[in-house]
């Protein structure tokens, strides 16, 4: 039963394989905001350059309005949309910008083809209808209920200070009160800011214990894992065994091309090969108790030389490995070995050639 309580926080190989699902902690709110931000403050900033183009297209309208009568052939339309263009298309830039940024932060680049697959379960008309009146649909509404009650609370009570300042504009110039009213709107957009950054904020920071607590495993599932990932135990020492028969086979094949073999009388054998153009006798097969056994075995069987000397077996069985050349130390008491293995093969040749 404590298996199943998912109390485990979750693997790299489970985050990955969310990421590729397209399972991120993503706060559109966060998004959406931060894009709303970046594109009214550089509206903004643009305000006056924006409204000397704004006075002189009205300016251009009334003078053609004045002089002959607006007409289809009137080009209204390409001036308009051209101001509209000069107007809006840095704010949507920066806009654009800034939300591919703050996604891209929360949750990096996801390419998920699976998502892109047609499934029919997605315009399956009852299950949008169980959406619409389910529980998640009932928060997400709540979720937006909040922001929006506290933006409208600030409103009207900016509204309620400045409303006696409104009912003098009256008597006021109309730069006058096109001046006051953009503070108030200005005042509103602010502190309206500050409440949807703030939940915003509070969104992606509960999205993301969310996504984590989604993301736990429980020790079971961690064992599975651990078991796909690494491989059963049963199967990779299975495998170990495979190997170290291979490398044994390899060796005793190669023992058959050995110079000498030194041993101790039973536990020992190491094999040494040496040609004239090695620098230092190398090691082709070393072995204790069973292995030695098989390693003389083939020794006598090719003609081998077997010397025994217990210390120099010890000494290279336990600091040279397989494939190695010998150490410096242990040259003196090797080559007087290997000369007299070449002295009595030189013996051997001149009574057969005699």
């Amino acid at each position: 039963m404590a298996d199943d309580n998912k109390s485990e926080k979750a693997t790299e190989h489970r985050r990955k394989k969310a990421h590729e699902e397209g399972q991120v902690a993503r706060s559109r709110e966060l998004s959406a905001t931060a894009a709303m931000l970046a594109g009214i403050s550089v509206l903004v900033a643009q305000g006056p350059g924006t409204l000397a183009l704004w006075h002189q297209f009205f300016r251009a309208v009334l003078d053609r309005a004045v002089r002959s009568e607006l007409s289809v052939a009137t080009p209204l339309f390409p001036w308009t949309a051209q101001l509209v263009f000069l107007w809006t298309w840095k704010p949507l830039a920066a806009a654009w910008g800034v939300a591919a940024l703050v996604s891209l932060a929360q949750g990096g680049v996801v390419f998920a083809p699976k998502l892109l697959a047609p499934d029919i379960a997605r315009i399956n008309p009852a299950k949008k209808l169980a959406q619409i009146f389910s529980i998640t649909t009932l928060v997400q509404v709540s979720k937006a209920l909040i922001p929006s009650s506290a933006i409208l609370f600030i409103a009207v009570n900016i509204f309620r200070r400045e409303w006696p300042s409104l009912g003098l504009g009256l008597w006021a110039s109309p730069r006058q009160v096109s001046s006051h009213l953009f503070h108030i709107v200005f005042e509103i957009f602010w502190k309206s800011s500050l409440v949807l950054l703030a939940w915003s904020v509070i969104d992606y920071i509960a999205m993301r214990q969310k996504f984590e607590g989604d993301l736990r495993m429980s020790k079971q599932e961690i064992r599975e894992e651990m078991k796909q990932n690494d491989g059963n135990p049963a199967t990779k020492g299975r495998i170990r065994r495979l190997q170290r028969q291979a490398r044994r086979r390899r060796m005793l094949q190669a023992a058959k091309n050995a110079t000498v073999v030194i041993a101790n009388p039973t536990h020992f054998a190491v094999a040494l090969e040496y040609r004239d153009e090695m620098a230092a006798p190398t090691v082709v097969a070393k072995g204790q108790n069973l292995l030695a056994q098989q390693i003389k075995e083939i020794a006598r069987w090719e003609g081998i030389p077997i010397i025994e000397n217990p210390p120099l077996a010890q000494s290279l069985y336990r600091t040279v490995e397989v494939g190695q050349a010998i150490p410096e130390k242990l040259y003196a008491a090797v080559a007087e070995i290997l000369a007299y293995i070449f002295r009595m093969n030189a013996q051997q040749q001149a009574r057969r050639n005699s």
